[in-house]
């Protein structure tokens, strides 16, 4: 039963992450079993905002293990504590550290977290053992197999054993802020008869190694499907674009407008071109190579002209009377309603948001920071930002009220307007500018479109091209999810 202390904080983790992402999807709840524990594992793509997803996304209560280190920083550690986080010590923390008490620090961490398993808990581990930037695994440590070996052993005979979770986490893009983020939790990993947990118990320490070693195997082979891991960005970025291209040109074969894909569709669609493009490389690999290199000389065109797939399709014709009254409306709201809110938020924020922006590219080591900086600083800098706004104006009630007497004649008023002002402000200016930049690339997207029609129609051809190729290259495949008749993909009934 979690304690109340961890109910607050998982609270208000959850209200962070909220505010740090436009939009968190989670998918594949229902496949976390009720009967009993368990263990989490993911790969570790994103620092602390890894963990933060699955803490406050996982149906049920978890327990995390984390490198010691993280137990030194300010606050930090309080916090991981105070959730009931176990310390897992790493060698390449403290090369100069005696590797025989390493080894029995950890091996206390590990059964502190068997010891929650045992009881029906889930644990939750990441089992590259470091965050990283890459669009693949790093090697698995045998952690995670021994803890559901050690869970399993110290569980009654008649219990079910520990499952193991894997879970998918996809960023749209992971260092901005107000991006979006996907959780997909799988079902638990089929483990093998040779494998099982029931199977291992009272074996001997070289047997358990050999199996913790077989069975780190088989979640390395599974996290990979499960992350859809890519040799390297570029493969990685190609097959992204080889779904755009797909699903564009399905959408207009149907006479459809499918809208914006969710973070569901993208990793379906995504999975869906990798599967074909790993089976294909397998069987038709030069082919294959032929076909991605005129999907790399697309991209490249389309990148150019700062275009994606769908804007090959939209009305060119900039002065439609329904963009033409969308703009006056935005005109109307933005320069004659928000201005003075517009204003405030960005004098009141602006400087905070800038110094944020600064320190994250200055402290963090690698990209994979740059979103944890921003969360844990910006969870404390606006706040006191907004605070100080408040006080600020406080301190200056006396003079404006002078100056202006409808301004009502008590100083805590005026402080609580100032406040909200500058939080509301701060909201109202970064919606503005997403809804700007939204705007401004429509427009640009009907302007390229009206001087370039020959370039566009080349385009289009190409893309036509493409997608038969693509097709042609899938028969007999059996790819993830279902193409729906608008050319989007949802998930297999």
């Amino acid at each position: 039963m979690p304690t109340p202390t961890y109910r607050g904080l998982v609270a208000a983790f959850r209200f962070l992450v909220s505010a740090f992402f436009r939009e968190i999807e989670v998918t594949g709840r229902e496949h976390v079993p009720s009967d009993r524990g368990g263990v989490v594992v993911s790969w570790h793509p994103n620092g602390l905002i890894d963990p933060g997803l699955i803490l406050t996304q996982f149906p049920r209560p978890v327990v995390f293990g984390a490198r010691h280190g993280l137990f030194a920083w300010p606050v930090l550690g309080s916090i991981l504590r105070a959730i009931g986080t176990v310390p897992i010590y790493r060698a390449s923390d403290n090369a100069k550290a005696d590797p025989e008490a390493r080894r029995l620090a950890n091996k206390k961490s590990l059964e502190a977290l068997a010891e929650a398993v045992a009881r029906g808990s889930f644990s939750a581990l990441f089992p590259e053992g470091q965050s990283h930037d890459q669009p693949y695994l790093m090697e698995l440590k045998t952690g995670a197999a021994r803890l559901v070996y050690r869970a399993a052993e110290l569980s009654p005979m008649d219990s079910p054993d520990p499952v193991i979770i894997p879970v998918g986490l996809f960023y749209a893009r992971k260092k901005a802020f107000r991006s979006r983020a996907l959780v997909w939790f799988h079902p638990p990993i089929a483990i093998p008869p040779e494998l099982a947990p029931a199977a291992l118990r009272g074996k001997g320490e070289a047997e358990i190694s050999a199996a913790a070693k077989g069975l780190t195997e088989l979640m390395e082979r599974e996290l990979s499907e499960v992350v859809l891991a890519t040799d390297d960005w570029s493969t990685h970025f190609l097959l992204h674009r080889s779904r755009k291209l797909v699903r564009a040109e399905r959408a207009l074969r149907a006479g459809a407008a499918p809208g914006r894909p969710d973070m569901v569709e993208k990793a379906l669609g995504f999975a869906r071109v990798r599967a074909g493009y790993i089976a294909r490389m397998a069987t038709h690999p030069e082919e294959t190579l032929k076909v991605r290199a005129a999907v790399e000389a697309y991209d490249d065109d389309l990148r150019a002209m700062k275009l994606d797939d769908h804007d090959l399709d939209r009305d060119p014709d900039v002065l439609s009377p329904w963009l033409l009254a969308m703009l006056l409306l935005q005109i109307v709201f933005v320069f004659l309603l928000l201005p003075p809110v517009l204003i405030f938020g960005y004098a009141a924020n602006g400087p905070t948001a800038l110094a944020l922006w600064v320190l994250s590219q200055v402290a963090a080591k690698k990209k994979k920071d740059v979103a944890t900086i921003k969360l844990l600083l910006g969870a404390v800098a606006f706040p006191v930002t907004w605070l100080a706004a408040a006080i600020l104006g406080a301190f200056l009630h006396g003079p404006l009220h002078t100056t202006f007497p409808t301004i009502p004649d008590h100083p805590w008023i005026m402080a609580g307007a100032v406040g909200v002002l500058a939080a509301f402000g701060g909201i109202a200016a970064l919606r503005y500018l997403h809804v700007s930049q939204t705007t401004l690339r429509a427009v640009r997207t009907r302007l390229t479109r009206r001087r370039r029609n020959d370039a566009i129609a080349r385009l289009k051809a190409e893309r036509a091209r493409l997608f038969e190729e693509i097709m042609r290259m899938s028969e007999g495949l059996a790819l993830p999810g279902e193409v729906s008749a608008d050319g989007s993909v949802r998930a297999d009934r």
